[in-house]
């Protein structure tokens, strides 16, 4: 992203969510053209964030390595039933309608998948919804008190939302997956240099399912960028679109399924 960009979005954003009524926020994700991909908001802002985030959103656990996730001890438990139960809390810094916005991006998961976001009440593990300086969330179950941070003036969008639940269920970004050179290309002359570690491969399952332009997991073609070119080209590049906030694809919810045996 160039130096100039960014304040600039940063003014669109603010300007969109001054005149968002709750009519447009409950529409957001279904309806319409993109303006602004997924990753550029995101990455536009957290620019600046005191948290050490990977990746650009994935905020890094003190209780394991990296974004490893061992034996799937960062999954979820299922129950007898079949359910999978994430306990969650919600901020009351957030306001009535911006708590709808969030739960109703937690009840979009129930209708085609067993995970269920239920209130908190006892449990020991629980994500909470905050409002902090970006929109981040860690990898995977974590032990105690988890926090999926959606700012309120910037992150408030259907898909943004989704995305940060997919990184806490334990999903990583579609463009870091073990596979992806055959799919896309990096073009490493346009990546900012320090932010060249965010595009490393990581050593995913896939589940063998396939690559996915399409997920909510997947970053733009600018992101990262220095030059406000493209860092990531699909291959072949035949005018394939990659980078929405729409909302969950296909993949991204038979992926939940087959992670979770749903």
């Amino acid at each position: 992203m160039s130096r100039f960009s960014g304040p600039l979005i940063l003014l669109l954003l603010g300007l969109a969510h001054a005149y968002q009524d709750e009519e447009f926020q409950e529409q957001d994700g279904e309806d319409g053209e993109d303006v602004v991909d997924i990753s550029t908001i995101i990455l536009t802002v957290n620019n600046g964030s005191k948290e050490l985030l990977l990746e650009g959103d994935m905020l890094v656990p003190r209780t394991r390595n990296a974004l490893k996730c061992w034996q799937k001890s960062c999954l979820w438990r299922r129950g007898a039933d079949g359910y999978v139960r994430v306990p969650y809390v919600v901020s009351r810094e957030f306001s009535e309608q911006e708590k709808r916005m969030i739960e109703r991006a937690m009840r979009s998961f129930h209708g085609s998948t067993c995970v269920r976001f239920v209130p908190r009440g006892n449990e020991f593990d629980y994500i909470s919804v905050e409002n902090r300086e970006g929109c981040f969330s860690a990898l995977g179950r974590q032990r105690g008190r988890q926090v999926v941070s959606i700012k309120r003036r910037g992150c408030l969008y259907h898909g943004i939302i989704q995305h940060e639940l997919l990184h806490a269920l334990g999903f990583y970004h579609e463009q870091t997956r073990s596979d992806r050179d055959g799919f896309v290309r990096i073009n490493w002359g346009n990546v900012e240099p320090a932010m060249a570690h965010n595009f490393h491969k990581q050593d995913t399952d896939n589940l063998n399912t396939p690559y996915d332009y399409t997920s909510v997991m997947h970053y733009g073609r600018t992101a990262f960028s220095v030059n406000g070119r493209d860092t990531i080209t699909p291959i072949p590049d035949a005018g394939i679109q990659i980078g929405q906030r729409r909302g969950m694809s296909a993949w991204d919810i038979k992926r939940i399924n087959i992670l979770y045996g749903c």
